[in-house]
């Protein structure tokens, strides 16, 4: 049994964790349209969830064709054009990138303990950027794969509804300079030193001071105002629907070949974040290739649920994030009880 901190959201995470499934699986969409509608209800923001049955192609939709931020969901594109150079026989997997010092970006995985001008493996880079939300690597193969290779994979295989794909150090650029245009000049090392300030007061007070600004010459007086800019743009932003399509054409093969098809989809069920989101309230045997995205305000997790991860065309495309929460732990919370949701409504069975 799951135990819940966020005393605000007992009630509804208790009514999607153990209400029983649907008696009929063919009501799964009406049954999880009325435990969400609860969890909606009662979080304080906003919930958007896209899941499809690729069995039957019956689909459910929860501000699914609005477009939200999807934060670190884009590496999956990133690894998908990557991969495709590899079946091309443009790059080996054990080929060798040079880690340089503009490469350094903040957040988790290895490759920011690796020194400047390491030789490291691509495939190295990619599972650090799959399974830890590595940015370090994720902006060393999109250098290295090119921008436009990764964006191009995407409109050719979901036409509409994926906003741009940037690198991880051009979004802290574009959140930065809502508070000054000198921002976007500014590389990975300052940022790391950014992300280390204790709250989002200090990092003003250390930006302003390491640009040498007045505060009277900030265009907003803090980041919550700047995250809230940038949302706008809807760079790495997209429809929940549209990324699930992506999801499912990785799942059908019609991205990669069944060899590369399987070796992707089996670093996604290795991927170690997100353990209290939506796998938080799945059943435990089930198989779940996944990949989450986190930022102010933003969390998201989305990925390919089925009994058997030999056939992944066989599956339920869940995608899920939340909004507008300052606590990572309450919409961590409330993407569990989606989980729990969507395993109670009957669609996974």
């Amino acid at each position: 049994m799951m135990v819940w901190r966020r005393v605000g959201l007992v009630s509804m995470l208790w009514f999607a964790v153990t209400a029983t499934a649907s008696a009929d699986p063919s009501d799964w969409r009406a049954d999880l349209r009325e435990r969400l509608a609860i969890l909606d209800a009662d979080f304080p923001g906003e919930l958007g969830v896209y899941v499809k049955e690729m069995d039957s192609g019956e689909t459910f939709s929860l501000r699914a064709d609005e477009v939200w931020y999807l934060a670190s969901l884009v590496k999956v594109a990133v690894a998908m054009a990557l991969l495709r150079q590899v079946e091309r026989g443009e790059l080996a997997l054990d080929s060798t990138l040079r880690l340089e010092v503009s490469d350094y970006v903040d957040g988790a995985g290895a490759t920011n303990w690796q020194e400047p001008g390491s030789d490291l493996r691509i495939d190295f880079l990619l599972e650090q950027m799959l399974t830890a939300s590595d940015n370090t690597a994720a902006d060393m193969l999109m250098r290295h794969v090119g921008l436009e290779e990764v964006n191009r994979l995407t409109q050719a295989v979901v036409p509409e509804g994926l906003g741009p794909i940037t690198t991880l150090i051009d979004v802290r650029r574009h959140i930065y300079r809502y508070l000054h245009p000198r921002a976007l000049e500014l590389d990975g090392m300052v940022f790391i030193t950014l992300y280390k300030a204790d709250d989002d007061e200090r990092r003003v007070e250390v930006f302003r001071k390491l640009l040498g600004l007045p505060r009277h010459e900030l265009r907003v007086d803090d980041l919550d105002r700047a995250f809230a800019a940038y949302y706008t743009s809807h760079l790495n932003a997209g429809w929940l629907s549209a990324y699930g399509r992506l999801l499912e054409a990785l799942a059908e093969g019609r991205v990669l070949s069944s060899e590369y098809t399987a070796y992707l989809l089996a670093m996604l069920r290795r991927v170690t974040t997100g353990e209290q989101r939506l796998k938080a309230g799945l059943p435990s045997g089930l198989s779940f290739a996944h990949k989450t995205g986190t930022q102010h305000r933003r969390a998201c997790d989305a990925g390919i649920a089925n009994r058997d991860p030999r056939e992944p065309a066989r599956g339920v495309i869940i995608v899920a994030c939340a909004r507008g929460s300052l606590e990572e732990e309450q919409a961590e919370s409330a993407l569990a009880a989606v989980g729990a949701a969507v395993a109670a409504s009957g669609v996974l069975e």
